[in-house]
């Protein structure tokens, strides 16, 4: 049997075994159906771990633009191929570390690495039935109307790299910026060298508390008068209203409410839940339309 031959029966194998467990998954959450046109075509992808700002830097390529080239050379019959890749120049600018510009630098070589037996695959998810382009320019969705969620299988991962910067003026300075702002404080302190005048200025007393201690000492120049000429006063404020609240009646008699309250808790009774709640009325036997009830009656 050819050896080409027979690995590419158990690539195959293995993409097929990997298929059937994807595919249970989503049977199972009901995502939707998986496209395998990249495991008919054995397309094979690489796995590429790139520095964050080269993909910040990808980002901002316009449209479906070209962002860089790939360059693949060997030297020789035997060794490995040396493979790197070069920015294009219009992605080069990198803006916002510390308000300045700085230049990215454009040439990253590979660093190879084995797949080590791993089984790794690439998919891509089309949701809404939406159409997706592929590198080879076959389409992997439908395209037409809205639709469940598509998984498409573009390949099978047959060689592992890292992308590393060339060691340059350009990076270093890079580099040092991007250190210089992760080491910056969240918060900074400031000695103001005048007053701040755009902002509240602080008040030795607020209003509100000048108002409570100017009730507060209202309350206790109060007199007490005489209590009988304390419940008259009350007994004529009842036959006006059933309920009352302490603050009112203290307003009416101008009493302090200690001694006021001393005199209620003989005639009335304080409500403690109910529709009148927290307010005082007269007891039954001193109530004045109790009698006009039953003359009524």
């Amino acid at each position: 049997m050819n050896p080409r031959s027979f690995r590419t029966r158990v690539l195959c194998a293995r993409v097929w075994r990997l298929y059937l467990k994807l595919a249970l998954l989503y049977n199972m959450s009901e995502k939707g159906e998986v496209d395998l046109t990249g495991a008919k075509q054995n397309t094979g992808v690489w796995l590429v771990k790139v520095p964050k700002y080269l993909s910040q830097q990808w980002a901002k390529a316009t449209g479906r633009g070209e962002v860089g080239k790939i360059r693949i050379c060997k030297k020789g019959n035997q060794g490995k191929p040396e493979v790197s890749f070069t920015l294009n120049e219009e992605l080069t600018t990198i803006e916002g570390i510390e308000d300045k510009t700085v230049s990215a630098p454009r040439e990253h070589p590979f660093t190879m690495q084995s797949v080590g037996g791993q089984m790794l695959a690439v998919f891509t998810e089309n949701s809404s039935g939406q159409s997706e382009e592929r590198s080879d320019g076959s389409s992997s969705g439908s395209g037409a109307g809205a639709g469940p969620d598509k998984i498409a299988l573009e390949g099978v991962v047959v060689q592992r790299a890292e992308c590393r910067p060339a060691v340059s003026e350009s990076y270093m300075k890079l580099k040092r910026l991007q250190i210089e702002e992760s080491s910056k404080p969240a918060r900074l302190s400031l000695q103001l060298s005048k007053p701040v005048t755009t902002n509240y200025k602080p008040v030795a007393n607020h209003e509100y508390n000048r108002e409570y201690e100017r009730k507060k000492k209202e309350d206790g120049k109060r007199a007490r008068s005489d209590k009988q000429q304390v419940l008259d006063i009350l007994f004529s404020a009842f036959e006006k209203h059933q309920y009352y609240n302490i603050k009112d009646l203290v307003d009416i008699t101008k009493q302090p409410v200690t001694y006021l309250k001393e005199i209620l808790r003989d005639i009335g009774i304080y409500n403690v839940k109910g529709t009148h709640k927290n307010t005082w009325e007269l007891r039954p036997e001193y109530r004045h339309y109790q009698a006009e009830e039953k003359t009524d009656e």
